[in-house]
C-alpha cells in the first residue's frame, strides 16, 4: 500500500499529493475520464456541426483582426431558428448522457485512485464496471442530497424575508440590515451544512455505503472549515484554467465546434484533477476517523485495566 495514503495529511500535503497522482496518473486518469466522458462531448459536437456551427472559425465577420476578436466574445445578433432548434435538441441530449455517464466517471476515478493506494492494477474497463455497479446508490443518495440542499436554502430563505419585511415596517434601513445578515448567515450554514455531508459520495462508491450521509457528517466533524478552504482552493485552481483556456481560444476560434472541443477537453481535465483531489480528502478522513476511532477505544480500555 501507497505509505503517503495512510497518514494524515494538512492541507499542503493534500494538494501536493493531489497534483502528484494527476501527474503521475495522467495517461491513465485521463483515458479513464475520456472513454466516459468523451462520446458525450463528440455528440454535443456532431449536433452543433449538424446545426451549421462553424467547425474551425467564422470569417464572415468584417474589420481588422482586434474587431473580429471583439465580436467572438459578443456573437452575432441575428440567430437562425433551425439553429436554436437543433442546438436544444443537443442541449438535451447530452445533458440526460451526463446524467448517467458522469456521476459515473467520477466514481471510476475514485476506484482508480483506490486501486494505486493498494498498488493494484486496474483497467478502463474494470473501473467503468466497479462505478456502473453503484450507478442507483449514488443517484439516489445524489437526489437525497439535492434536496437536503433545497431545504437548507429554501426554509431559512422564507424566514429571511419574512423577516426583511417585518424589519421594513418599522424601517427601510433596519429591514435592509436584516435581509444583509441573514443572507450572509444562511450562506455561511448553507455552505458549511453542504461541506460537511458531500463525501456522502466517497461512502456510496468506495465504501458501498448508501446513503453516505450521516457517515460524512461523523468523518467531517472539526474538520468543515478546513474542508471548506480546501474545496475554495480546488475550485479556484480548476476555475482559472477554466477560463483561460476559454478565454484565450475564444480570441482565435469565435464560437466554434473546435472552440466548444477544446472546452470540453478542459473540462475532463479539470474533473480529473478534482476528483482526484475528492478522493485523496475522502481518503484522509478515514485516516483520521480510524485514528480517533482507536484513540477512544484506548481511552474506555484504559480506566478498566486500571
Amino acid at each position: 500500500m501507497d505509505d503517503r495514503f495512510s497518514k494524515p495529511k494538512s492541507v499542503g500535503e493534500i494538494l501536493d499529493h493531489t497534483f502528484t497522482l494527476s501527474r503521475n496518473h495522467f495517461k491513465k486518469f485521463m483515458t479513464v475520464l475520456l472513454s466516459i466522458m468523451g462520446p458525450v462531448y463528440l455528440i454535443d459536437a456532431l449536433f452543433q456541426v449538424g446545426a451549421g456551427k462553424p467547425l474551425f472559425r467564422d470569417k464572415s465577420g468584417e474589420g481588422d483582426w482586434f474587431e473580429q476578436m471583439m465580436a467572438s466574445f459578443e456573437g452575432s445578433g441575428e440567430v437562425d431558428p433551425s439553429f436554436m432548434t437543433a442546438e436544444f435538441v443537443g442541449i438535451g441530449v447530452t445533458a440526460l448522457l451526463s446524467l448517467f455517464l458522469f456521476p459515473i466517471a467520477q466514481a471510476a476515478i475514485l476506484f482508480a485512485v483506490n486501486h494505486v493506494r493498494k498498488n493494484e492494477e486496474y483497467t478502463v474497463g474494470s473501473v467503468f464496471k466497479l462505478a456502473l455497479s453503484r450507478y442507483w446508490a449514488m443517484l439516489g443518495s445524489s437526489i437525497l442530497y439535492f434536496l437536503m440542499a433545497i431545504a437548507f436554502i429554501t426554509i431559512p430563505t422564507i424566514g429571511i424575508v419574512a423577516g426583511g419585511m417585518i424589519g421594513g415596517l418599522f424601517n427601510d434601513a433596519t429591514g435592509i440590515i436584516l435581509t444583509v445578515i441573514g443572507s450572509i448567515g444562511l450562506f455561511l450554514v448553507v455552505v458549511l451544512l453542504l461541506t460537511r455531508f458531500s463525501f456522502y459520495f466517497g461512502s456510496v462508491v468506495l465504501d458501498r455505503k448508501s446513503p453516505g450521509l450521516g457517515r460524512s457528517w461523523k468523518l467531517t466533524k472539526k474538520r468543515t472549515w478546513k474542508l471548506l478552504g480546501i474545496y475554495i482552493v480546488f475550485s479556484l485552481i480548476t476555475t482559472i484554467i477554466s477560463a483561460s483556456v476559454e478565454m484565450a481560444f475564444t480570441a482565435f476560434l469565435g464560437s466554434s465546434v473546435l472552440l466548444s472541443v477544446i472546452i470540453s477537453l478542459v473540462s475532463i481535465l479539470t474533473t480529473m484533477f478534482f476528483s482526484v483531489g475528492y478522493c485523496v480528502i475522502y481518503l484522509d478522513l478515514k485516516v483520521r476517523n480510524e485514528a480517533d476511532d482507536l484513540k477512544e477505544l484506548l481511552s474506555e480500555y484504559e480506566p478498566l485495566s486500571s
